[in-house]
C-alpha cells in the first residue's frame, strides 16, 4: 500500500495572509489523518512564509509521522536535529521561488551535504532527498548513505515529453540502489495515477493541490478520494 504523506504548508499560508491563529495548520493535519494520510509533511522555509517554527513541535506531538521539509542549512539541522521528526526531506530553497523548481543537486554539492545527512541520521531522523529523476543524482544519493530519495514530479505534471519514461527509468535506478522511493510535486487526480504505478513506490507527498481543492470539496473528501486513487495501481 502506497503511504499518503498531505502536506499543510498552504493552510499555514492561508493562515499568515491575515494574522492570527487560523485555520490552524494542525488542526488541518489531524482531519487529513483522520480521513486516510499516513503522515505530515510540511516546509519550514528561511524566510517562514507559511509554516512557522511554533508549529513544528505541535505537528510532532500527533501520532503520526512527521515530515520536516527543509533546507540544508545548518540552522534548519538545528532545529531538526533539536525537533526529533520522523523523516527530514533535504529540499532546494530559493527566496525569490513561488514553489520549489526542482530536485536538489546532490551530486554538485556532495561535500556538504555529507556531513549535513550524517548529523541527522545521529539524531536518529530518517534523512529523504528531493531530486529530479536523473541517474547521476540517484546514485550519488545512495553514496551519500541517505536511505530515501522523494523524486520531483513537477515536470511531468507540467506535461513535459518523456517526463514520465524518465521517471519510470529513475524508480528502476532507485531499486537497483537499493533506495526507498517517495514522489511529489504538482500532482492531481487527474495526474497521479501513473505515479502511483512506478515500480517500488512507497510513498507519494502531495500539498497545494488537496488543500485548494478543499475549498470545494472539503479537506477531509478530497484526502479520502486521493488515498482511494493511489491504492488503485
Amino acid at each position: 500500500m502506497i503511504r499518503l504523506g498531505v502536506n499543510i504548508d498552504h493552510v499555514a499560508t492561508l493562515r499568515n495572509a491575515r494574522g492570527g491563529s487560523a485555520p490552524d495548520p494542525v488542526a488541518a493535519a489531524r482531519l487529513a489523518l483522520t480521513s486516510g494520510a499516513d503522515g505530515i509533511t510540511a516546509h519550514l522555509r528561511e524566510d517562514r512564509r507559511h509554516i512557522r517554527d511554533a508549529d513544528m513541535p505541535r505537528l510532532k506531538a500527533l501520532d503520526a509521522p512527521l515530515n520536516f521539509e527543509m533546507a540544508a542549512t545548518d540552522e534548519m539541522i538545528r532545529i531538526a536535529c533539536a525537533l526529533g521528526p520522523h523523516a527530514c526531506c533535504l529540499v532546494p530553497e530559493h527566496r525569490e521561488e513561488v514553489t520549489t523548481e526542482g530536485g536538489l543537486d546532490v551530486a554538485g554539492q556532495k561535500g556538504t551535504l555529507a556531513a549535513k545527512i550524517s548529523l541527522l541520521k545521529a539524531a536518529g531522523i530518517r534523512v529523504s532527498l528531493f531530486i529530479d529523476p536523473d541517474r547521476k543524482q540517484i546514485e550519488t544519493a545512495a553514496s551519500l548513505g541517505a536511505p530515501v530519495i522523494e523524486l520531483h514530479t513537477g515536470a511531468y505534471a507540467h506535461g513535459g515529453a518523456g517526463e514520465l519514461e524518465r521517471l519510470q527509468k529513475a524508480a528502476l535506478v532507485a531499486a537497483d540502489c537499493g533506495l526507498e522511493l517517495h514522489a511529489g510535486h504538482g500532482l492531481n487526480f487527474e495526474n497521479v495515477g501513473p505515479i502511483a504505478r512506478l515500480q517500488g513506490l512507497a510513498e507519494l507527498n502531495i500539498g497545494h493541490f488537496l488543500i485548494g481543492q478543499a475549498i470545494f470539496d472539503g479537506l477531509g473528501p478530497v484526502v479520502s478520494k486521493m488515498k482511494s486513487l493511489i491504492s488503485q495501481k
